[in-house]
């Protein structure tokens, strides 16, 4: 189906670099935040382990302010078209992971950031200055706030996983230029 005209058939530049950007530290901080209960020998007072935590939030911050981009691109840049053939639900499916993978990205490192300020602990980021803290440290809130950080990162994850299935299934079996427009 052709391309009705002024609307894109890829997604610009921008969004493309900042969809990879953000893939690529979210999934690093995915791994980060995976092992780092695991790294042998690291105690949760010790060097090593304040070093992990430091590159894990600064990380976090970073695609916290990738993902307010890219928000704001999308507002003045409409997405290219999906294909006339792919089914309503699936059209309701992608706006809805989508939409839940924004909703995560702003999310997680929200709730990582009250649970380090809740814990009484300084928020850097990349040591070019420490964020402010927003509240008093307070365990009750430390334990809520540690809890929704797993959970979100947990659901997050679920989210990549179909919206990487989604990707396999328009560049294998559907062929439909699909995933293309993001290349």
């Amino acid at each position: 189906m052709p391309v009705p005209a002024g609307i894109p058939a890829r997604y610009t530049r921008t969004a493309k670099v900042l969809h990879w950007l953000v893939a690529l530290f979210i999934l690093t901080n995915f791994v980060i935040g995976l092992r780092m209960e695991h790294f042998p020998g690291y105690a949760h007072t010790s060097l090593e382990w304040n070093g992990i935590l430091f590159w894990h939030g600064s990380i976090g911050a970073l695609v916290l302010w990738l993902a307010v981009a890219r928000i704001i691109w999308r507002t003045g840049h409409r997405p290219p078209p999906l294909p006339a053939n792919i089914p309503v639900w699936q059209i309701g499916m992608a706006h809805g992971v989508h939409g839940l993978l924004y909703l995560a990205m702003l999310a997680l490192p929200l709730s990582g950031y009250a649970h380090r300020v809740a814990g009484n602990h300084a928020v850097s980021f990349f040591s070019l200055w420490n964020w402010p803290n927003l509240f008093a440290p307070n365990e009750s809130l430390r334990v809520l706030f540690g809890t929704v950080h797993i959970s979100l990162a947990l659901g997050l994850g679920g989210l990549l996983v179909l919206h990487l299935g989604a990707v396999l299934k328009h560049l294998i079996i559907d062929r439909d230029g699909v995933a293309k427009r993001m290349l």
